[in-house]
């Protein structure tokens, strides 16, 4: 499959092959998503299929407006706050999912609730407002491998698997969206993004509870123990590459590195270096070492979102 620039022309046939039960590769502010009408048992089975991802684990459901939402799920005032504060936007909220639902139980992993985002890439929301369906969309690419930033990281990993991949250049973000557990009393922080915990408790008045732990049974996504990984190992926390390791930098460097290198941020910038992590992982594992060495990063702020996906993607292999 080619990748196709989005044009108005591309958005409707786009939509048209959504409409018609295929899968469309598009673009969204965090992440490439693979997208498939959240209504269409057979459609969202091929998301699964294709990605080789584990049928256990939900899928973040798209949809245009808190109108859309609204029809889906039920909406708390914490839910309406937060809505409001970062919506459109890299943020999903879970939560209790109104009955009956039209809806394909694979999305929501047999949960009675789930999982929902307004993104704010208007690529994303041409495709969205066009279908007039809801889109269930995870990322565009292998379960569990790193996630794309490009529509090229799309075809690598997918590649004539997906009917259309739409093109608007490298995502803003780099990380998948902040996923915020709404469905109970209290609000819980369940994957960090660059929504972080401190603005969600701003918004809210109060802390925000911050569940850490990694599940292989998730209710939301990216909770899998090991996921957003690369071919080679991770070597969390290192100072520098050792013989035959490559370097994933931070800051600026104390001495010239003989390995190959790849720098999130020369200037120590955490807004910088999470939109440039899953473009270096890749770069880095397409040098064929079979080790990352990956410099400390600062675990405040941005930096939890990134240390979260980095201690993922070096956790143990299943």
């Amino acid at each position: 499959m080619s990748i196709e620039t989005a044009s108005p022309e591309i958005i409707a046939k786009a939509a048209a092959a959504l409409s018609a039960g295929e899968l469309v590769a598009f673009p969204t502010e965090t992440v490439y998503g693979l997208g498939a009408l959240a209504t269409d048992d057979r459609a969202v089975a091929e998301i699964f299929a294709t990605k080789a991802r584990p049928q256990l684990n939900p899928l973040i459901v798209h949809v245009y407006d808190d109108a859309a939402v609204q029809k889906l799920a039920v909406f708390s005032d914490v839910a309406q706050k937060l809505a409001t504060a970062f919506w459109p936007g890299p943020m999903s909220l879970v939560l209790a999912m109104r009955q009956p639902t039209l809806l394909s139980p694979l999305v929501t992993a047999g949960n009675d609730t789930v999982a929902i985002r307004v993104p704010a890439h208007p690529i994303a929301r041409d495709l969205l407002k066009a279908v007039g369906q809801p889109i269930a969309a995870p990322s565009a690419n292998r379960s569990g491998h790193v996630s794309p930033t490009t529509a090229a990281h799309v075809a690598e990993d997918l590649g004539s698997r997906v009917a259309h991949i739409i093109d608007g250049g490298p995502t803003t973000h780099g990380l998948e969206s902040t996923i915020v557990d709404v469905s109970g009393p209290n609000p819980i922080l369940l994957r960090p993004g660059s929504i972080t915990a401190e603005m969600l408790a701003n918004v809210l008045d109060h802390d925000i509870i911050i569940v850490n732990k990694k599940t292989n049974t998730p209710n939301a996504p990216g909770q899998l123990s090991s996921h957003y990984a690369p071919n080679a190992a991770l070597r969390l926390d290192a100072e520098a590459a050792t013989h035959g390791e490559a370097l994933l930098a931070f800051g600026p460097l104390k001495a010239k590195s003989t390995a190959p290198v790849f720098n999130l941020s020369e200037t120590g910038d955490l807004v910088e270096a999470a939109a440039n992590l899953f473009a270096g992982l890749r770069y880095l594992d397409d040098q064929g070492t079979n080790t990352i060495a990956v410099m400390e990063i600062p675990n405040h702020g941005l930096g939890v979102a990134i240390n979260d996906r980095l201690a993922r993607a070096a956790a143990p292999r299943s």
